[in-house]
């Protein structure tokens, strides 16, 4: 079949201060297709897409719609010429409702007067309703999870009626049922003629989804083909210039003692029901433990419990012997424990700070001496975790707004681990980091680990726990459905625990830890 191209980027380079972030790409996006865009963070991908949004401008270069040079200087001149973007970062409004964030900027007025509300909720109910999305239209977005914020961004661009349509890593915060929904979204768009630029770091998700792919690396094109011409070896190798980036292999050691104990945590849900349902774990020093579940499984929750982030919280949490009751999230911060939030940018960093600030801001007491800060000292830790963490940045002063998405998760870990922790609490430590930085994620984890820390992570990567974990609890509706070593289970347990819904068997106890 035969896809006509209905944009085309020519020659495009980006230059930043300290960084060069395109350099001469060619880019064609076809109707009635989805148009792949991967590459490692930092490669360009989102810079590019910036451009064909209309929210950066070129240093050089040109782009045609329909074969005609245009100029889109800024997000109405694109929208004006059909393009939407859902961006990997998330833009809505907390405070608004469903209905309002989806047609913030295009209301729906009475004669040019008011606000048409009960309008705009219909149309966003029925947005929500081919999405497959269960929240009513006036529910606040600061009460959605953040997956469910996602599918509000794409029913946002999707009511601009865009026949080009960029999704930014669309299905980072998506459960696996909602990413079939979405998949089904975009093959109802394909059939419509409208034009798909996808971009993922899931490679299995691009091959299936795909129908023509183009790779960058370090600002440059690397390969562009037809998906069915390529298989996931190809697309490594385009990316990374080498066929594979292992995870991280396990650095065997003995574990410590026990460092980190949750008893009957539970959480009361708002309406009914427990988002956390007496929950008890354990970890031990030295140890890796992962919690798998799908999105609503009750994992973030857990871990604002054990952060003391939920006043409604009861049960009890112990780490080194020492009972957490009543600390507060500072307290159990200075006291070993350390938490890396899912969303890094509304909860892991300050935008307009710089790497270094971003970086020490938790840790700044450990530099003090009497009343002066050792800015020597500082900096030096700081370039010290930027190198273990493989940070591509051009200077400490530069600002961490200016980092791809998983350099800015890098600087969100390396800021934890300046605290010192006994236990590091780890959610969805790898959302929107390509496979290479992965690897090096991983290892550092595992090394942390060999030198006694203790790791809780949260992932709804089957083949994340699968190979970091060194035990596996699953939850589901908020209770732990099962525990598993990792060498005594297979992925196909795992995902059948997810889908459970029930306690684990009488006399069986989560509490107990491997010899």
């Amino acid at each position: 079949m035969s896809h006509e191209v209905v944009l085309s980027v020519r020659g495009a380079t980006k230059v930043y201060p300290g960084t060069k972030a395109l350099k001469g790409v060619d880019f064609d996006v076809r109707a009635g297709a989805v148009n792949v865009l991967v590459g490692e963070n930092g490669a360009g991908k989102s810079t590019l897409m910036k451009i064909i949004a209309g929210v950066e401008q070129p240093t050089t270069g040109e782009i045609l719609i329909d074969g005609k040079p245009v100029t889109l200087p800024g997000t109405a001149a694109a929208a004006r010429h059909g393009i939407g973007i859902v961006f990997q970062e998330l833009n809505l409004f907390p405070n608004m409702t469903i209905a309002e964030n989806i047609f913030i900027g295009r209301e729906k007025t009475r004669l040019g007067v008011d606000i048409d509300g009960r309008a705009q909720a219909e149309a966003a109910r029925k947005l929500l309703a081919r999405l497959e999305h269960a929240n009513p239209p006036e529910t606040p977005v600061g009460d959605l999870r953040i997956g469910e914020q996602q599918i509000v961004e794409i029913a946002k661009a999707l009511a601009g009626d865009a026949r080009i349509l960029i999704l930014d890593e669309p299905t980072s915060a998506l459960s696996a049922a909602e990413v079939e929904i979405l998949f089904g979204v975009i093959r109802e768009l394909k059939a419509q003629g409208v034009a798909i630029v996808y971009i993922s770091h899931r490679l299995e998700e691009l091959v299936r989804i795909g129908d023509y792919i183009t790779v960058l690396r370090d600002g440059s094109i690397t390969g562009a083909r037809s998906m069915a011409e390529v298989d996931v070896p190809w697309i490594v190798r385009a990316m990374i210039g080498a066929s594979s980036k292992d995870f991280a292999k396990t650095l065997h050691h003995d574990y410590g003692p026990e460092v980190l104990r949750v008893e009957d945590m539970t959480l009361p849900r708002k309406g009914g029901g427990f988002a956390v349902d007496h929950v008890s774990l354990s970890l031990r020093a030295g140890e890796i433990v992962g919690i798998y579940g799908l999105m609503g499984a009750g994992r973030t929750e857990l871990f604002d419990c054990i952060m003391g982030r939920q006043p409604a919280a009861t049960g009890r949490v112990t780490l080194a012997g020492q009972d957490l009751s009543g600390r507060s999230v500072h307290g159990r911060i200075q006291r070993g424990i350390a938490l890396i939030p899912e969303d890094r940018k509304a909860e892991g960093l300050v935008q307009i700070l710089s790497v270094s600030e971003n970086m020490s801001m938790s840790s700044l007491s450990s530099f003090t001496r009497l009343f002066h800060l050792d800015v020597r000292r500082e900096r030096s830790s700081v370039r010290d975790y930027v190198k273990r963490l493989a940070v591509k940045v051009s200077g400490l002063d530069s600002p961490v707004s200016s980092l791809s998405g998983g350099n800015q998760q890098k600087i969100v870990i390396g800021k934890a681990l300046m605290t010192g922790p006994k236990v590091l609490l780890m959610d969805e430590p790898s959302r929107g980091i390509d496979i290479g930085a992965k690897a090096e994620v991983f290892r550092v984890m595992r090394e942390l680990a060999a030198g006694g820390l203790g790791i809780l992570f949260v992932t709804s990567d089957l083949e994340e726990v699968m190979e970091l974990s060194d035990r596996i609890l699953v939850m589901s509706n908020g209770r732990v459905t099962g525990e598993r070593e990792r060498a005594a289970t297979d992925e196909s347990e795992i995902v059948a625990l997810s889908a459970a819904g029930h306690r684990p068997p009488p006399g069986h106890t989560l509490l107990e830890t491997p010899r």
